[in-house]
């Protein structure tokens, strides 16, 4: 027992779980923290950002990358409401994630008083936005709830989780158990019956498919044995690119698992929803879907499976595979069909221009290992489909959510969390305006992020919607700009401009060559619209 405050308990039992980079804003609430942090700043780093929001965002990113938690702390009321879009990101993202809010005193919480940041019930907002969230009561039972958030965010599903620690328990002296106990993470195990069940189904499969998501991310070894065993094919959806590799002649984009879906008798769906094959492809009794998923309430969310295994997607393709080998029998090789299908997706997606010639210039600029951040803009929806990836983790998404904004700041989050590795951020004026000031905090703690903005003048995608589907109503979609050069250079970033695909490559190897925060301004006109090139009409009858 160490008598220690509710600040120094905190952030000892992060720093004894690992913890070595905090991503924040210090505000009057959380003061007793951030004098705890000063006192441990040579163990855990704080970044500080100019926005709650970039501050969530960066976690988010670090945590989509890192083999570790994003963490961030922020002020109660408004602080933690600027963090919330991030928070419903991390939550589309299955990211672990822990947000740290601070909240009023004990006494004063739900009085309504009118105090600085409150709010009428800040811990429901909290728990409508993440996994699990609870209030820390006092500074003994602080390390208790930080280990309990710990084994929330890590079992089963990975989700980010809250906690809110009122500013008396972060100020108030106590003798505290500071002593890390083992965390108890709960995975559920593989039930041999169910993995019997699916290697049959599989086995008398005529034209069996793969279908993953992220839930898949650690698998694609297993993966990759699976589908070369039964000749299947590995359609991905957005977060699941790069799991395995694009060079893979059996690994193909959702445009080309279209037609696979078309034609399947089995689907294997692991750790994906399969919302746009089910929603909008459709099914029929002919195509029987084996489901794996931690979590049980996605196994029977749209229609129920013919078999569900309920386990972690590494741990279960690891059982599945010699259970389909003792039944399966050789089959001849699919790899000259599927060949031909990845070259009849690329020459669709190579229509798409200028997208693909920018796409192919960020492809062959960014190495294998190098980490592609998205935003909501024209290079990156098309990116989404004809961008090849060749490793997890490197196509950074914000899954269902399209967060709008999100791109730069969870970028420094990424090169945070891999500062050997190139990180480029893909987004547009748009989006990258909600937080350039975030400039700053990568000038200051020197994060040397290379960011390519393609420059239309507007909310592009919603201005071109409005000409071709309302006639013409074009209406607050139109931006007036800085000049992003003089941005950059004025918050101490290097700014440079690019007006062609052969500039942007000059632009990206100069940008990564000078190690700073570097910003590319590359205007382009309006883009002509790439949706029909990932058109997917409904293929199978609606199950009757």
């Amino acid at each position: 027992m160490a008598k220690v405050t509710g600040g120094e308990a905190v952030v000892h039992t992060l720093i004894e779980r690992g913890v070595d980079t905090l991503f924040a804003l210090p505000g009057v609430q959380n003061d007793h923290l951030f004098a705890a942090l000063y006192d441990r700043r040579d163990e855990l780093r704080v970044l500080h950002t100019r926005h709650e929001q970039g501050a969530a965002y960066m976690a988010l990113g670090y945590a989509l990358t890192a083999d570790k938690p994003g963490i961030f702390s922020v002020v109660p009321g408004p602080g933690l409401l600027n963090a919330s879009a991030a928070l419903s990101t991390a939550y589309a993202r299955n990211a672990r994630v822990l947000c740290l809010t601070g909240q009023l005193r004990t006494a004063e919480i739900g009085r309504g008083f009118g105090l600085l940041h409150e709010l009428p019930d800040q811990l429901g907002i909290l728990r409508g936005l993440t996994k699990w969230a609870a209030r820390v009561p006092s500074a003994p039972e602080a390390p208790r709830f930080i280990a309990a958030a710990y084994e929330q965010m890590l079992s089963g599903r990975t989700r980010p989780v809250g906690l809110e620690i009122p500013s008396d328990v972060l100020a108030a002296s106590a003798e505290v158990d500071l002593s890390a106990g083992p965390l108890d993470i709960y995975r559920p195990p593989v039930d041999p019956d169910a993995i019997d069940a699916a290697a049959k189904l599989l086995a008398e499969a005529k034209r069996p498919a793969i279908f993953i998501g992220g839930g898949a991310l650690d698998a694609g070894d297993e993966l990759q044995a699976l589908a070369e065993l039964l000749q299947a094919p590995i359609c991905a959806t957005y977060n699941g690119r790069g799991i395995v590799s694009d060079r893979h002649d059996y690994s193909l984009t959702l445009t080309g698992g279209h037609k696979v879906w078309e034609t399947a008798d089995a689907v294997l769906a692991v750790g994906t929803r399969l919302q746009s094959p089910l929603l909008n492809w459709g099914y029929d009794d002919d195509l029987r879907i084996v489901r794996i998923d931690i979590d049980p309430e996605e196994h029977g969310r749209i229609t129920p499976p013919a078999v569900s295994i309920l386990a972690d997607a590494k741990e279960a393709l690891a059982a599945l595979i010699p259970a389909v080998e003792k039944r399966s029998p050789v089959r001849p090789s699919r790899r000259d069909e599927l060949r031909s299908l990845k070259a009849e997706v690329q020459a669709r997606m190579d229509r798409l221009e200028p997208q693909m010639s920018y796409v192919r210039v960020i492809r062959e600029e960014l190495p294998d290992d190098g980490f592609y951040v998205e935003e909501m803009t024209q290079i990156s929806y098309v990116a989404r489909y004809a961008m090849p990836f060749y490793r997890p983790r490197t196509c950074v998404t914000t899954g269902y959510q399209g967060t709008l904004g999100w791109g730069f700041p969870a970028a420094l989050g990424v090169k945070v969390a891999n500062p050997d590795k190139p990180v480029l951020s893909v987004t547009g004026d748009g989006g990258f305006l909600f937080g350039a000031t975030e400039l700053a905090t990568a000038v200051q703690h020197k994060i040397p992020v290379v960011t390519l903005l393609f420059n239309d003048g507007a909310y592009g995608n919603v201005r071109r919607t409005q000409k071709e589907s309302y006639n013409n109503r074009i209406i607050a979609t139109d931006l007036a700009n800085p000049d992003f050069v003089k941005l950059a250079e004025a918050f101490g970033a290097q700014g440079l401009r690019a007006h062609s695909p052969e500039e942007v490559r000059a632009a990206i190897r100069r940008g990564f060559a000078a190690g700073v925060p570097t910003l590319v301004d590359i205007p382009v006109g309006e883009m002509p619209n790439p949706w029909g090139a990932f058109f997917a009409p409904r293929i199978r009858p609606r199950r009757t």
